[in-house]
């Protein structure tokens, strides 16, 4: 592998990243500094934080910006259960954005077992 840009993973968390600004565009205008922002920053730092920790050079380190993504991708899961409670999002909408953000997330857990118990 190249790069972090090279990673399935990292693609499909951009993936989500455009998802969600797009549809956060229909937002409340009153939420743009509330959920809207909110959302969004935890999207962004989900390939922001691989792309960092590949960055690094070093295992250690990159397995620790791993775990900040996956914690940034439990955010965006509850950020969008809460826009489909409170009706911002319509059902098929979370149901698209939810599946995406569980196959990071699991994409993600795989690849720090991988790299925690194999380092390469």
């Amino acid at each position: 592998m190249r790069n972090h840009k090279d990673l399935i993973v990292w693609q499909k968390s951009m993936a989500l990243v455009k998802e969600i600004y797009q549809i956060s565009r229909s937002f409340p205008k009153e939420e743009i500094y509330g959920i809207t922002s909110q959302m969004r920053r935890a999207a962004v730092s989900i390939p922001s934080n691989i792309a960092e920790g590949y960055g690094r050079g070093h295992e250690k380190e990159l397995i620790q910006f791993l775990y900040i993504a996956l914690g940034s991708a439990s955010e965006v899961e509850t950020q969008l259960i809460i826009c489909k409670e409170i009706g911002y999002l319509k059902e098929e909408e979370f149901e698209r954005l939810n599946a995406l953000n569980i196959e990071i997330v699991k994409m993600l857990s795989a690849l720090i077992n991988k790299r925690y118990y194999h380092p390469c």
